[in-house]
This record gives C-alpha cells, sequence and structure tokens, in this order.
C-alpha cells in the first residue's frame, strides 16, 4: 500500500509541471502573435512602397521595450497629415530628430492656437477715458470675486505713474507729443502687468488692470503677451458714459478724492482735468469687433447697457451677470443689531429670544429716529425672519421685507447655551472655534464661511439700494460689513457691532464711509476677543478669560435704574 501511495504521488507531480510548461508556451507564442500583428499593422499603414526584407530588417533591430515605445510614438503621430512624410520611415533613425525640430519651429504658434484652460488664470484689463466709472467698477469687481473665493486684486496704473513723480504737475504729461511723459506712463502701466502677472503666477485667480488702453496698439500687445507668452485668458471690459449727470458726478470725485489735485485749489483743478480729458480723447480708439479679434465687455452708463462678445469662460461669464446688474448711483445703507434680547442679557448665543424690556425701548427710539426722516429720504426696511429683528422694526414707517438669508448663526447643539455651559459641555469643541472662528462649525450648525455664502445674493441686491435699513444680527451684520468695508477674511468674526448702534455707510466713488450713530439706551456687551490660549489642554479659567459679563436671571427692573445696568 505504501508503495501505490508513492507512484500515485509521482503522478499528480509529473501532471503538474506537463502543465506548467504547456501554459508557458502557450503565452509566449500568443505574445509574439499579438507583438506581430501590431506592428504589421503599424507600418502597413504608413508604408506605401517598402520592401519586406525591410520591414523584416527593422522589427529584428528592436528590443521589445522600445518596439512598443516607437510603436505607440508613431501611432500618435499618424493622426496628424502634416506629419506623414515623418511616418513613412519608421525604422530612419533622423525620424525623431526630424519630429523635434518641426516642433520647436511650430512652439509658439501653438501655443498661442491652443484653447486657454478655463481653470487658467484671469487679467481683466479696463478701457476707456477718465471719469468714466473706471476704478470704481474694477474695486466693486474686484469686492465681489473676493467674496465669491476669486482671489483678486485692482493694479492701478496711476499709483504706479505717481511713483515715478515725486508731485503731479499738469496735465502736459498726458499730451500724446510729450515723449517724457509717455515714457513715463508706458513704464507704468508696464510695472503694473508686470505685478499683475506676478500675481497670477502666485497661484491666484484674477488680476484687474485699471489703465485708459485706449489704442488698439495697447490692446493687441497686452492680448498677445497674456495669450501666447503667459498662457493666461485676458478679458477687456470697455467703459463708456454718455450720461451727463452721472459724469459730472464722476468728475466731481476726482476732484475731491484725486491725490493729483489735492493741492490744487478748485479752479486750478477743473481745468487742468478738462485738459487731460481733451488730450485722451484725441488719442481714443474705442474697441471695434470688425478690427480687433479680443473678448470684450462693453459697460454704457455704468450698467444701464451691457454688450458682450467672445466672452466664454466660467469666471467670464459671471463676471458679465455681475455687470448685467451692477449699478453706479450713490447709496447710504444702514445696519444695526436687534434691540437687546433675553438672551443677550443672560450671555446665551443663538435661539428665538424676544427683546428685553431695554430692547424694546431701543425699538422705539430706533423708530423715532428713522420716521424723522421718511418725511425727507423714506427708507426700507430689511430684517431676518427671528421675532427679536422683527420686534425692533415693528413701529418703523416704511416696507419691511423678512429675508431667510439675515437669520443669526445657526449654532447647532450650542443654541442657547452660555459660554460657561458650552466649556462645560463641549471643552474641546469651544477650543476648536477660538483656534479659527472662521471656519469654525457648531456640529450640526452653520460657520462664517456658511454665513458668506448664503449671503451672497443679499449683498448682490444691496450694492444697487439705496436708503435700506438692515435690522440683522452679529454675525451676519459682520459679514455684511465687512463686505462693503473690504476687510480681511480672518478679521470678520472678531469685528465689533455693538448693541443699540446704528451704523451708517455712505458711498464715495468705490468706498465707503462709516459712521457709528449710538442711542441712548443702556444694553449689555456681547462683543468677546480671541483669547491668547487656544489649546484643548487650557484650563477653564483661560478659555472664559474674554467672556462678557451677563446676568444669570432677568431683573425685573433693569430699564429702570441707569445704575443697575452697569454689571
Amino acid at each position: 500500500m505504501a508503495l501505490l501511495r508513492i507512484q500515485s504521488d509521482w503522478y499528480i507531480y509529473f501532471w503538474l509541471l506537463y502543465c506548467k510548461i504547456y501554459s508557458a508556451i502557450i503565452w509566449l507564442f500568443g505574445n509574439h502573435c499579438r507583438g506581430t500583428d501590431k506592428a504589421r499593422a503599424v507600418i502597413t499603414s504608413g508604408i506605401g512602397g517598402q520592401s519586406l526584407g525591410s520591414l523584416h530588417r527593422v522589427r529584428t533591430r528592436r528590443k521589445k521595450t522600445q518596439q512598443y515605445h516607437r510603436t505607440k510614438h508613431v501611432v500618435a503621430l499618424a493622426r496628424r497629415p502634416s506629419y506623414k512624410r515623418i511616418v513613412m520611415a519608421p525604422g530612419s533613425s533622423t525620424a525623431h530628430a526630424m519630429m523635434e525640430d518641426k516642433e520647436k519651429l511650430l512652439a509658439p504658434a501653438t501655443i498661442r492656437s491652443r484653447r486657454i484652460s478655463q481653470f487658467a488664470p484671469l487679467l481683466i484689463a479696463l478701457v476707456g477715458l477718465p471719469a468714466r466709472g473706471k476704478s470704481q467698477l474694477a474695486h466693486r469687481l474686484a469686492r465681489h470675486l473676493n467674496w465669491n473665493g476669486e482671489s483678486t486684486k485692482v493694479f492701478d496704473c496711476s499709483e504706479y505713474r505717481r511713483r515715478h513723480m515725486a508731485l503731479y504737475g499738469s496735465h502736459d504729461i498726458f499730451r500724446a507729443d510729450n515723449q517724457q511723459g509717455s515714457a513715463i506712463r508706458r513704464q507704468s502701466a508696464h510695472e503694473a502687468v508686470q505685478d499683475a502677472v506676478i500675481w497670477l503666477k502666485d497661484g491666484n485667480s484674477v488680476a484687474i488692470f485699471d489703465g485708459t488702453n485706449i489704442t488698439r496698439e495697447q490692446r493687441r500687445e497686452l492680448s498677445d503677451y497674456c495669450l501666447s507668452d503667459m498662457g493666461f485668458r485676458i478679458l477687456f471690459i470697455e467703459c463708456v458714459c454718455e450720461d451727463q449727470e452721472l459724469l459730472e458726478r464722476n468728475i466731481i470725485e476726482i476732484l475731491h478724492y484725486s491725490a493729483d489735485y489735492k493741492d490744487m485749489s478748485e479752479e486750478e483743478a477743473v481745468d487742468d482735468l478738462r485738459k487731460k480729458l481733451e488730450h485722451y480723447m484725441r488719442q481714443y480708439e474705442p474697441i471695434d469687433a470688425g478690427l480687433e479679434s479680443i473678448g470684450f465687455v462693453r459697460v454704457e452708463n455704468m450698467g444701464e447697457t451691457v454688450t458682450a462678445h467672445k466672452v466664454a469662460g466660467q469666471k467670464e461669464s459671471g463676471i458679465l451677470g455681475y455687470l448685467s446688474g451692477m449699478r453706479g448711483l450713490p447709496q447710504t445703507i444702514y445696519f444695526t443689531r436687534h434691540g437687546e434680547s433675553e438672551y443677550n442679557v443672560l450671555g446665551r448665543i443663538g435661539g428665538d429670544a424676544a427683546l428685553s424690556a431695554r430692547g424694546q425701548l431701543y425699538a422705539r427710539a430706533l423708530a423715532d429716529y428713522f420716521n424723522a426722516m421718511a418725511t425727507i429720504d423714506p427708507v426700507s426696511v430689511w430684517t431676518s425672519e427671528l421675532r427679536r429683528t422683527k420686534q425692533t422694526a415693528a413701529d418703523i414707517h416704511a416696507v419691511k421685507r423678512p429675508v431667510r438669508a439675515l437669520n443669526e448663526l445657526d449654532a447647532g447643539i450650542c443654541e442657547g447655551l452660555t459660554y460657561e455651559e458650552m466649556q462645560e459641555r463641549f471643552p474641546q469643541e469651544f477650543a476648536w472655534r477660538d483656534q479659527d472662528k472662521l471656519r469654525y462649525r457648531y456640529p450640526w450648525g452653520e460657520s462664517y464661511i456658511d454665513i458668506m455664502t448664503r449671503l451672497r445674493p443679499v449683498l448682490s441686491a444691496l450694492e444697487d439700494e439705496h436708503n435700506v435699513v438692515v435690522v440683522g444680527h452679529q454675525a451676519v451684520l459682520r459679514c455684511m460689513l465687512g463686505y462693503f468695508l473690504d476687510a480681511k477674511l480672518d478679521e470678520l468674526p472678531y469685528m465689533n457691532v455693538p448693541l443699540h448702534t446704528i451704523v451708517k455707510l455712505t458711498s464715495y466713488g468705490y468706498k465707503y464711509k462709516v459712521e457709528m450713530i449710538k442711542l441712548p439706551v443702556e444694553c449689555v456687551d456681547t462683543y468677546r476677543q480671541q483669547p491668547k490660549n487656544c489649546s484643548i489642554n487650557r484650563s477653564t479659567a483661560e478659555a472664559l478669560t474674554t467672556v462678557p459679563s451677563h446676568y444669570d436671571t432677568l431683573p425685573s427692573n433693569l430699564w429702570q435704574s441707569p445704575t443697575e445696568a452697569q454689571l
């Protein structure tokens, strides 16, 4: 029995060895046939009159790895009709050199003619005469793009010109026959464009070149440089103004706020600016779609009419939409938080609490303030959907519009808690919030970034409104004020927007003047600074260092005694 078992084991061993050898032979034979078929298909498709012997010699001289690489390369070239002569000599030692020389010769044309990626950086070049609203458009557009996540910066050609001139002399620098002045202006434009290129190369999305670019030659050179040399996308925006009232307002703003005229008398400044405009008008060549192959948007009278030509791309389409809804009218906007709420008194966050007794006093004082203006300049009121803002605006004689996007930041699982309770229940969350208040999102709640996102349509609408009173909440108003004041994003969560205070914004040019109007009604202070120690291992005392004082219960006579209101 032992002998039979040994013999059966040997039979199994030889059978397995035979199967292995047979499989290896089949695999080698099949691989050889596939390689032969590929070589034959490539060579016969590209060769007309070569002999079979020469083809055999070409194949036998190549190693397997080289054959696969060369075959793949020749197939790619065979798709291009202009390279047929190169493909017809697959075994030639000079074919690869010829191909490299051909690509070197065509390199500039290839860069120029290739389609620029939609993800490529975008340079926006403004076109137009002075006092046509170019700078206002540039800065408003930059503010809009930055808010939407497109890192944008304005490069003002006039600022670069002032660096080359200790003091602005007169309009003579803008004369076409002034060689020295022309050289300074060309150098200034070159430096502005170079800084814009550096900005885009550093990974930013959009650069806005705020210059006149009034000649076709200037626009052609700039377009060629961006498309051919840098591989950037470029969009020209031409500003045209035929509205005399708007034009006069732009001229007045230039005379009041331009650094060129700060040391001139009003009469001298008006005369100098008039002659400067005459110099530019003699040189100005409006964009002509029949003569220039560039993509552009023409904005007439600050958004009254907007036309587009060869505008393509995601960024460009979004910019076109923004310009279509833009208006260049002066505006005044009022922002105020709701009156002091019961949660404010108790130091609790979020919720939908009603106004405290002092908050009701502020609501009446606020109504008296705006109702007194109604006969001269009526206002409209925007509130959130929460009752404390509606109660605050209840007595104002104006149309009221509740807007859901103005609701306060949702604190998620921390809604209705005090900072002390947050530290006690969720110390790690409390520390993470202090580390990055802008991006921190409450569990099941929101972050400041989320508020910025839902505020986008509200801000776009508010830019073209006048005499609007926004009754909102601390986090929401921080974001809205940060937008109009062009604040840095990391500064938004720590902007101080006190209770019982009206924040009045008045536009001048592309900037806003801020006026704080404190109404005489006492209230608690809800502002909390960022603590120095934001570690998750900090002590409770360190975490609560900057927490503002508050009551533990609602005093019944809080509104009666001013001295008792001091915490």
